[in-house]
């Protein structure tokens, strides 16, 4: 079975790549959701943040607030990288979890779709990296046709890896700049040669 991952910045389009991915068969799960899971009350990940931070991280229910450590964390390097050394061992050893549970169903071809793939270094955890670019004014458009601010947005894009060091990284780079149509294209022509053998 082939190990994708499947990453992209701020309304590149991955999650609408991953959906085509999953109609042509493969296993499409999202690593970002098991984070999502990691950081639930009670979750590994909360009480990871809890006792690295305190009660600078909770809310006024008393709950670890994701907002609260973004805000901590992307102020000070030290404190993202105390972080990530605790959590990204835990995501690792699920998404290991989903591709054996992937690969025991026979499926062809599982896919992570993640959007700090290449940020926190887990390239070598794939047999292969699929990146998902779009011109930054039509993520810009997507992003504020979504209810987003523009100003978030480019924000947002600005503190993601630069698209040159991410072309880099990846194995392969979709460029997601035409119609729904033309990408479905693209997308299919990739999975044919993820899965057929070569004549």
């Amino acid at each position: 079975m082939l190990r994708v991952g499947l990453t992209g910045g701020l309304a590149s389009g991955k999650s609408t790549v991953g959906a085509m991915l999953r109609e042509l068969g493969a296993v499409v799960f999202d690593a970002d959701a098991i984070v999502r899971d990691l950081y639930a009350d009670g979750g590994p990940a909360a009480d990871a943040a809890r006792e690295l931070f305190g009660g600078a991280v909770l809310g006024e229910d008393g709950r670890v607030d994701r907002s609260r450590i973004a805000a901590i964390v992307f102020a000070d390097p030290e404190r993202r990288h105390a972080l990530e050394e605790r959590i990204h061992p835990l995501v690792r050893a699920e998404r290991a979890r989903r591709f054996a549970e992937a690969e025991a169903s026979g499926a062809p071809v599982a896919v992570a779709e993640a959007s700090q793939l290449l940020e926190a270094r887990t390239v070598a955890d794939y047999d292969r990296v699929l990146l998902v670019v779009a011109p930054a004014e039509e993520r810009i458009r997507r992003w504020t046709d979504k209810g987003g601010e523009a100003e978030d947005a480019v924000r947002r894009m600005t503190a993601q890896l630069p698209p040159e060091s991410a072309r880099s990284q990846a194995h392969e780079v979709l460029v997601n700049d035409g119609t729904l149509g033309e990408l479905r294209a693209r997308v299919e022509e990739i999975y044919r040669r993820w899965t057929e053998p070569p004549v």
